[in-house]
């Protein structure tokens, strides 16, 4: 499947490593999202009036995000957790039913972590999330439900209290004998 295709699908997805343009501004980064969105992918190359149209819209997903005051900051000199919640906002301008997001928790210290988690706890009152994370607070705040995978199957499912008492997790992720 192509990505169009899963953009068509109402599938949006952000990867383990930040995708952002460096060299662009928050605001561009957003910006060049909505175009996406609006089937004007290659609006860059017109006029600034052209893509002046998309900053309010830009402004709004910023300000969603936590991110207003970075609006004019070069992507290249946000923290990495700003950078996570710029991709996030970009992930946003493509209006989707369900965001797929690869261990959004990747590479943070403490503090980003519990700000990026905020903020996957506050979209998600609005959007489907599926998440991969391996941060086990992360998880235990964040999901409804859990799917613990070991070589590719399917070990078990839950909430994660119930995850947490089952022997077949505990083996699995923590050795043989686990008291």
């Amino acid at each position: 499947m192509k990505p169009a295709d899963v953009a068509r699908l109402g599938l949006v997805r952000s990867f383990q490593i930040s995708a952002v343009f460096p060299h662009l501004t928050a605001l561009e980064n957003v910006r060049v999202a909505l175009q996406r969105q609006h089937g004007n992918s290659f609006d860059f190359w017109r006029s600034k009036a052209v893509l002046d149209r998309f900053n309010g819209r830009a402004r709004e997903l910023l300000d969603d995000v936590g991110l207003s005051e970075f609006a004019n900051t070069p992507a290249v000199e946000m923290p990495y957790g700003r950078k996570r919640a710029l991709e996030i906002a970009t992930t946003l301008a493509l209006d989707p039913d369900m965001m797929l997001l690869d261990e959004p928790m990747a590479g943070m210290g403490h503090e980003d972590i519990d700000k990026v988690a905020a903020l996957i706890k506050r979209i998600s009152a609005k959007y489907t999330i599926l998440m991969v994370e391996h941060n086990l607070n992360v998880v235990a705040h964040l999901s409804d439900t859990i799917t613990v995978l070991t070589r590719g199957k399917v070990l078990a499912e839950g909430d994660y209290a119930t995850l947490t008492k089952d022997p077949r997790v505990k083996e699995a992720y923590l050795g043989a004998g686990h008291e």
